[in-house]
């Protein structure tokens, strides 16, 4: 790992690889886009439970990042889609399906260890 870090931890590259899940909003913008392109109000809809700010602002790190982009057509009344971008597709299909693979076959064993936390808090404290 130290062959991909600077001087200082804190600037590794797995660290920014790793803020890439930091926003809980974001891999789920990216496995909705994963279907496709879309337009704000269909990425909405899709996804539920998400407020307008939060998807705008996911939105913002998510291209900031280049892992998605931005396509306003030239129609009235505008209409803008958003899509992974090559790099977001990479992340999508590498980490995130590597990630979900790991969640179906250790998810019980993962949500059993905290619900027994939780039980084992509530007892003792």
């Amino acid at each position: 790992m130290s062959d991909h870090c600077y001087e200082l931890v804190a600037d590794c590259r797995l660290r920014a690889a790793t803020d890439l899940f930091a926003h809980t909003w974001d891999p789920v913008v990216l496995a909705t886009l994963s279907l496709g392109p879309r337009r704000r109000r269909e990425l909405r809809a899709a996804i539920g439970g998400i407020s307008d700010k939060v998807l705008t602002e996911a939105l913002h790190r998510l291209l900031a990042n280049g892992l998605i982009n931005r396509h306003a057509h030239a129609e009235a009344p505008p209409r803008v889609e958003y899509a992974l971008t090559s790099l977001g597709q990479s992340l999508v299909d590498g980490p995130m399906r590597a990630l979900a693979v790991w969640t179906t076959e250790h998810g019980d064993e993962l949500l059993d260890a905290q619900e027994s936390a939780a039980r084992t808090r509530s007892t003792h404290g």
